[in-house]
């Protein structure tokens, strides 16, 4: 494992042409731009948790068949600081970090009160945005970086709350058919109120004739649900949408607020701040964004905890929402760098297992229904929504596959009815070992694997002009452990599962966490470094300068 989350990972500032085998379909151009932590220790200090890493991304850009890949890490204030001092300086959620280790507790005392809501990081490692024509790095605090996609330098840092109030959002947005942005924050005790702010990013800005304008200072919020509780608002990593509502789960896995106002002082990390409370249940929010308001009905299920929605979609006066979840928040758990090590494996068997469960909630009540019934009559779920009291329904699940995470869809189908879920098989352990495809609708699976190969996220990219929700291509990044073996970027026929090509690159390859295909040939990827087989033939070959 230490080869995997241990080490940090070195740069590959310029394109490097990888070595393909197989063949890439013609109609594949673009890149796919990847995010996740890369650099764990900063001199002689270490993060404790492997979430905390600084962001390093990476790209595959694949023209004419061919490879190219690149990595560079986020210059982030964070970053330039830590590198800077030559130590940690600047906390991450799972580490807290002091910037003079001189201090003493009383010299604690009069600057923690600027940490009561903390200025969070900018270390932005998590997924990649695209908002109208632009490109940014993001995670869950208030700040996104924008990047050039094509070298990965890093430009603006952008602060959510210029614009709106949250001083937490999500990185996994959506997106609309016209491109528009739509996402979920937290507002922590504004105006003496804690809330959950949905708001929308327009794709592009046009005043009087003139387009391109930053779209970022044209936020609106778009609809705010208060929180249970004013000083501990649910955690949340991402959210559903269908054509006509918007899904939102307050779930028991809490921060609290007063714990993090005296963290700094206390020398906790903001993570031993969240706790799971399995007595409590999870809140099922349905905001229609025809009215922009949330629906009175009061949802709920048993106590869980979510990471990824993978999508949603309305049949028959229903709402169905598959998600994948877990019963306790023993993953984060897991993911401290301490437990990495040679008992990984056994400490992953005490880890609670990811589930795709598919949730069905009634739009319509029927106010004549007895108390205790089924209020679901679809054919194509065993979800059942059972009503208690007038506006009160309690949700049950029903349960589609165990041990997969990282869940892709072909998103032309986000928010409508799908079949497909494309993701990463986990088993024993919650690293990927394999690339699976879910059929929703037969149970069926179709999987990808090979030994000591660790897959990421799979993204899902059409073919043009396909009809069927299969018919395209899964790009995968593929961490090697066998020395024998350089890291790759997979290429699988998505209908059938079969390997089409492989590209493989001779460079420190990353495990990475989220990323996005941007489509199109017109991208220039800079002068390309040739691989090491043409640096060796080029000195071979090396001749005389002709007279």
């Amino acid at each position: 494992m230490d080869i995997i989350f241990g080490r940090n990972k070195k740069e590959q500032l310029e394109p490097l042409r990888t070595r393909v085998t197989g063949r890439i379909p013609a109609w594949l151009q673009g890149t796919l731009l990847r995010n996740g932590p890369g650099m764990h220790t900063v001199g002689e200090t270490r993060y404790n948790h492997w979430f905390d890493g600084l962001a390093l991304l990476h790209s595959f850009t694949i023209r004419d068949g061919e490879v190219c890949y690149r990595s560079k890490y986020l210059r982030s204030d964070t970053y330039n600081a830590n590198i800077e001092a030559n130590r940690i300086v600047v906390s991450e959620f799972g580490t807290m970090a002091y910037p003079d280790p001189c201090k003493n507790i009383f010299s604690k005392a009069f600057s923690y009160l600027s940490h009561t809501i903390p200025d969070f990081t900018d270390n932005c490692l998590i997924n990649i945005m695209k908002c109208g024509e632009d490109f940014y790095a993001t995670t869950e605090t208030n700040y996104i970086r924008k990047i050039n996609p094509q070298t990965l330098e890093t430009l603006e840092k952008v602060d959510y709350r210029k614009h709106v109030a949250v001083n937490l959002a999500t990185s996994h947005p959506h997106y609309d058919d016209a491109g528009n942005v739509l996402n979920i924050g937290t507002s922590i005790v504004d105006k003496g109120k804690t809330k959950y702010v949905t708001f929308k990013i327009p794709a592009t800005v046009s005043e009087g004739g003139k387009k391109g304008l930053s779209a970022l200072k044209h936020m609106e919020v778009f609809c705010s649900i208060a929180s249970r509780a004013l000083l501990s608002p649910s955690y949340y990593h991402s959210f559903g949408v269908t054509e006509s509502y918007i899904v939102f789960l307050e779930q028991p896995f809490r921060m609290d607020i007063l714990k993090m106002a005296t963290a700094y002082i206390r020398g906790v990390s903001w993570a031993s701040c969240l706790a799971f409370h399995r007595e409590d249940k999870t809140y099922i929010h349905i905001i229609d964004q025809r009215t922009r308001k949330p629906v009175l009905t009061k949802f709920y299920t048993d106590p869980m905890v979510v990471f990824h929605h993978v999508n949603a979609y309305e049949e028959d006066g229903c709402l169905l929402f598959d998600v994948i979840a877990y019963e306790d928040s023993s993953l984060y758990q897991l993911f401290y760098l301490a437990n990495l090590n040679k008992d990984f494996e056994e400490n992953s068997r005490l880890t609670s297992v990811p589930a795709l469960k598919r949730f069905a909630v009634p739009l319509r009540m029927d106010k004549n229904a007895e108390a205790g019934s089924n209020l679901i009559k679809l054919s194509s779920t065993t979800a059942r929504a059972l009503k208690e009291k007038e506006d009160q329904v309690y949700c049950q699940p029903e349960l589609l596959y165990e041990g997969l995470e990282l869940p892709r869809i072909n998103y032309a189908h986000n928010g409508k009815r799908y079949r497909y879920v494309f993701a990463a098989e986990v088993q024993w352990s919650p690293i990927p070992t394999k690339i699976i495809k879910y059929d929703i609708l037969t149970k069926s699976s179709l999987k990808w694997g090979e030994a000591r190969c660790w897959p990421a996220e799979p993204v899902f990219v059409p073919t043009p002009g396909a009809e069927d929700e299969d018919h395209g291509i899964i790009l995968s990044a593929i961490v090697s452990t066998d020395p024998q073996k350089l890291p790759f970027l997979l290429v699988l026929d998505a209908k059938t599962f079969t390997e089409l090509a492989r590209a493989s690159a001779d460079v420190e390859m990353h495990l990475d966490l989220h990323g996005l295909f941007v489509p199109g040939a017109d991208w220039e990827a800079g002068k390309q470094a040739p691989s090491r087989e043409e640096r060796d033939g080029a000195a071979e070959r090396r001749v005389a300068p002709r007279t």
